[in-house]
């Protein structure tokens, strides 16, 4: 006989026995459970009377309750997160504010006595304040700092070319300068300030809001021409980021223009006409895309000029070997810096040339 735990034949023949015979049909425990019908027993087949065999339970319903919830609690918080990220405070997908109306100071500075003349411009530059100036468009600056949060480098740098042609375009094109041809200035503003520029064009007034020279430089055409058309400037532009959605350029200008009487011939003598322009510029990412610019503030010095003249419509110049009505209690010197802006003011002696 065989020993305990044989069976009655004794052990099956060969190397491995019966269980090699049976191994490919005998299922483990892991698979037994993942099986998705399971068996009743024989009491439970007899006492209820069910099937033969029952489906078991689903993924989630076998989870415990608390697995349950918490893979509730994870997916709550991933669509709460998306929401947020969409709805959030985006700078990019806010909606622009429209552009603010402009304000507009224009300050005419009247000589003391005669104003200085010759006949040749470079002897009056050479003897001025503005000797050094460069020519044109070249003598302004932009600016090497132009940090930005919100804002990639190459929008900066537009902002700061924008801004410049629209500097070039409304001091420095003889069609705006000297035949009051405006178009070029006018598709550089803001849609939204274009009916205000418009007003400024057709209903000047010194009013804060509508001079047309707070906008531009324009000589009257029947009081003076250029006589040197390469305008000497000098100037500066500086750029911050006002919010996560607007570039703010500020430009300080020194613009001065050789002129002579318009209805002059070649013999008449030359002066200096100066005009120093502050001005503030917004450019939200509509104005970058769209090639604009919105003016915020312009502040201009200008010079030799009669008080008693209109200087929001255009620029009188009083010209070589001429006087003007003395205005305003205190010189005003238009390359200085600092200062307060009166109504009218008296050109400093030390603006003009000493020849």
């Amino acid at each position: 006989m065989g020993g305990p735990g044989e069976p009655p034949e004794g052990t099956p023949e060969g190397p491995s026995g019966a269980e090699d015979e049976y191994r490919s049909i005998v299922f483990d425990e892991s698979f037994v459970r993942a099986a998705p019908l399971q068996e009743y027993s024989a009491r439970e087949r007899i006492t209820d009377h069910t099937p033969a065999v029952r489906r078991r339970p689903g993924l989630l319903r076998a989870l415990p309750r608390q697995a349950l919830l918490f893979v509730l609690l994870v997916a709550l918080a991933f669509v709460t997160a998306v929401y947020l990220g969409v709805r959030g405070p985006n700078p990019a997908l806010q909606a622009q504010r429209p552009a603010a109306p402009p304000r507009t100071t224009v300050v005419p500075l009247a000589p003391r006595g005669t104003v200085p003349g010759a006949d040749d411009p470079a002897l009056l530059y050479a003897h001025s304040p503005a000797k050094g100036y460069l020519a044109g468009a070249e003598g302004i600056a932009l600016p090497a700092r132009r940090d930005a949060a919100h804002f990639s480098d190459g929008q900066v740098l537009a902002a700061l070319s924008y801004v410049r042609e629209y500097l070039v375009a409304s001091s420095l094109d003889p069609e705006v300068v000297t035949a009051g041809r405006y178009d070029g200035v006018r598709s550089l503003i803001d849609e939204d300030q274009r009916g205000q520029f418009d007003e400024s064009v057709a209903h000047p007034a010194a009013d804060g809001r509508h001079a047309l020279t707070g906008w531009l430089v324009h000589f009257a055409p029947d009081r003076a021409r250029l006589a040197d058309p390469q305008v000497r400037t000098k100037g500066t532009l500086r750029v911050r980021e006002a919010d996560p959605a607007v570039l703010e350029v500020t430009a300080d200008v020194t613009l001065v223009y050789a002129v002579k009487p318009a209805a002059s011939s070649g013999r008449a003598q030359v002066s200096l006409f100066t005009v120093r322009r502050e001005m503030q510029f917004r450019l939200d990412r509509d104005d970058l895309r769209a090639h604009q610019v919105q003016l915020a503030l312009s502040d201009v010095r200008a010079g030799p000029l009669s008080c008693a003249e209109d200087s929001a419509a255009r620029f009188a110049p009083v010209l070589a070997g001429r006087t003007a009505e003395a205005g305003g209690p205190s010189g005003t010197d238009p390359y200085a810096r600092d200062g307060a802006m009166p109504v009218c003011g008296s050109l400093s002696p030390a603006a003009e040339p000493q020849v």
